[in-house]
């Protein structure tokens, strides 16, 4: 009985975490999900090499998990959404910079 209560809450939470997340970030979201597109645009094209890549989606897991911290509370202050559209723009720039360097995948 008090696995099947508590296996409820913790499912219970889980819906109204990402809710909260959902409803608080959803520009931050198309912004992540439209870089995980390029980053793997350019595996397929050749621009990216699996270790550039690899790092890159360390970097977009990093800003996914500023967004699951700064949404943990209900509330995404403006101070935690300029952090995190900063740690954006840094990521943009390094899927830019290792797309448009000389390395090519073999």
């Amino acid at each position: 009985m008090k696995l099947t209560r508590l296996a409820a809450i913790v499912a219970l939470g889980a819906v109204f975490s990402a809710q909260a997340f959902a409803q608080g970030t959803p520009r931050m979201e198309k912004r992540d999900a439209n870089q995980q597109q390029r980053i793997e645009q350019g595996v397929k094209s050749g621009e990216l090499t699996k270790r550039e890549a690899a790092r890159l989606k360390a970097g977009e897991k990093k800003i996914d998990r500023m967004e699951t911290r700064a949404a943990a509370d209900g509330t995404v202050t403006a101070k935690e959404k300029a952090r995190i559209n900063r740690a954006q723009n840094a990521e943009s720039r390094a899927i830019h910079r290792e797309k448009h360097d000389a390395q090519k995948r073999k």
